[in-house]
């Protein structure tokens, strides 16, 4: 698939459960930063700055997207890219430096005085693409982390949970299988 069959568009309802299958496949969903990873996590950024998220489409399939926010920690003067993933087929073809553009195009236009993101520290390709972009090493903060003991009863009950589905997720891929079929 070559460059000019991917198409940049604003991300809307529809690719929603695009957007939520290919985060879960390249978010490491069970590791820091990206826990908290959801259908509610990519809607509330659609709802709240719909104009800062956009979907790269390869043959009607999301092959990458964006979604950003305005306003970070009490700062409505400042922007905030939270989520940004490419379909790893999709790589090395500029999609992530298109889409992270967008974004803060769309931030900067919205009133922000400058766009911030975070950037997993072993993530060494994320990091290179945002200083690429105009980004600055600003803050660093580092994630102390305090296992239970393997004994203690919340361990054990945290091993046989089961994870509940997420209802909504539920409708929403019932929905997307629906309008494939019609």
């Amino acid at each position: 698939m070559s460059e000019s069959d991917v198409e940049l568009v604003p991300m809307g309802l529809p690719h929603l459960a695009g957007v939520l299958e290919l985060g879960n496949r390249v978010f490491d969903v069970s590791e820091m930063p990206y826990t908290s990873w959801s259908l509610s996590s990519a809607a509330v950024h659609l709802d709240a700055q719909p104009d800062a998220c956009w979907v790269a489409e390869a043959g009607g399939r999301v092959a990458g997207f964006v979604l950003g926010s305005l306003s970070y920690d009490e700062r409505a003067d400042w922007g905030y890219v939270e989520w940004l993933a490419v379909d790893p087929e999709h790589q090395g073809r500029g999609l992530a430096k298109t889409l992270l553009e967008e974004s803060c195009a769309a931030l900067f236009a919205a009133g922000a005085t400058r766009v911030i993101t975070d950037v997993e520290q072993t993530n060494t390709a994320s990091a290179q693409l945002m200083q690429r972009c105009g980004f600055n090493d600003s803050v660093t903060v580092t994630l102390f982390v305090r296992h239970a003991p393997a004994d203690s009863g919340a361990a054990r009950q945290a091993r046989v949970r089961t994870h509940a589905t997420d209802p909504a997720k539920a409708r929403l891929h019932a929905a997307a299988r629906k309008s494939e079929r019609d």
